[in-house]
């Protein structure tokens, strides 16, 4: 991992961006704060690029302007674009696939005069490709143990990582309520304009809708997003303070922010499909997005039973993510995945084994394994009663391979 590589190619490219570009990094919530702030600038009127990361189930998905999806024949000019400049340079550096796909799609943004751009972190921050530009306003969202062979095994550790995303006197804006104090002691010695949740800017709410409070400017009567979940309002909250701290070059209005966040869209995140029996589809897939995910089913109300289908890659702390759902879930349906980062499905039952749950007794509860995530699917919805509830999580495979054979069914 570095960025000498990729800084040669960008500098071969001439990337470089006229308008405000807003970074997001963090352990969860990434996905979901560039959902708020793509959706609040668009209703804003401005014209916005938006980068996320990994897509689930079409690579354009990690490429929107003005909230579309970029097709394929422009996204190939900027492949080109990136590979030309690339073969050009004197012992021409390797690039991997995020780096070469993500300096596309920021050259494409560079070349659409857009009024702002959002771009997604792909994991950690100091060294990540999206890293190489200078963000005017950076934003870390969580801060948890995900990737710590990568990232280093403590939150101080991983904080620091991420606050590489911040730059000298730019905006940082940090939404973890419990910030490490490496990210707080670098943003000073950067002197970065640092947003702090409790000390910059709070929120408070009810059941009906909440509030937000920071420098000099308060909200209240905000609806709650429509990305559900019980960590929303903390992300929410903080894209709030980044446009707060942008506002004189992207000014927003209250109403803005409240048809941004009614309006906003985000497949696979505590995502709840219409009809019955219930469907939930979430992405979780470390301890920190397990307890979240546990909590929003919580709130859900009764089903007699809930059917999990769980794929997860190997490298990841299973036993962290299993356990906030083992009160949830009734039956799990562990499934392979299609790719050779993945944890077996047998090995997933192994794990809910040494987490207590029975194997037998498949009637009233129990673990069963599949070959792929569909297959798992089918089962459970040939098991649940209209009451029940089935949970897909674990990895974007996971999510995917269900979304992709629900699509198929309805054409």
């Amino acid at each position: 991992m570095g960025l000498e590589r990729i800084n040669r190619v960008k500098e071969s490219l001439g990337l470089h961006f006229d308008c405000p570009v807003i970074t997001v990094a963090g352990t969860n919530g990434k996905g979901s704060t560039c959902a708020y702030l793509e959706s609040i600038l668009l209703a804003s009127g401005y014209k916005v690029g938006c980068h996320m990361s990994p897509h689930l189930l079409a690579f354009n998905e990690r490429a929107r302007v003005n909230g579309e999806e970029v097709k394929d024949a422009l996204l190939l000019e900027h492949f080109a674009a990136v590979e030309n400049a690339r073969v050009t340079l004197v012992d021409a550096p390797t690039l991997t696939y995020f780096e070469f796909t993500t300096l596309a799609i920021m050259h494409l943004f560079s070349r659409a005069h857009l009024d702002a751009v959002v771009l997604e972190v792909g994991m950690g921050g100091r060294l990540d490709a999206v890293n190489i530009v200078d963000a005017d306003c950076a934003i870390v969202t969580s801060i948890d143990i995900d990737h710590a062979d990568f990232l280093g095994s403590t939150r101080e550790a991983i904080g620091l990582e991420k606050a590489g995303i911040f730059r000298a006197g730019a905006i940082a804006v940090c939404g973890d309520p419990l910030p490490p104090q490496t990210l707080v002691d670098y943003a000073d010695k950067l002197g970065c304009d640092l947003w702090l949740h409790g000390r910059d800017y709070n929120f408070q709410g009810d059941k009906q809708q909440w509030g937000w409070a920071g420098r000099q400017k308060r909200f209240s009567g905000l609806g709650y997003p429509a990305l559900r979940g019980a960590n929303q309002i903390l992300n929410a909250s903080a894209v709030i303070a980044a446009l707060m701290a942008l506002h004189q070059r992207l000014p927003v209005s209250a109403q803005d922010i409240r048809n941004g966040f009614a309006l906003v869209e985000l497949p696979g995140r505590f995502q709840v499909l219409p009809g019955q029996p219930t469907v939930v589809l979430d992405v979780a897939h470390n301890p920190h997005a397990a307890a979240t995910l546990g909590q929003g089913l919580d709130k859900m109300g009764y089903h007699p039973y809930t059917y999990a289908i769980f794929g997860a890659m190997a490298d990841k702390d299973i036993a962290g993510v299993i356990k906030p759902l083992l009160s949830s879930v009734d039956f799990w349906y562990c499934t392979d995945l299609p790719t050779s980062r993945a944890a077996s499905a047998v090995t997933l039952s192994e794990k809910l084994v040494e987490q207590g749950v029975m194997v037998t007794n498949v009637e009233d509860g129990g673990i069963e394994c599949f070959p792929d995530p569909a297959a798992a699917y089918q089962k459970a919805l040939s098991k649940a009663a209209e009451g029940d509830r089935i949970v897909i999580f674990g990895s974007f495979y996971t999510v995917a391979g269900v979304m992709a054979y629900r699509n198929n069914q309805a054409h």
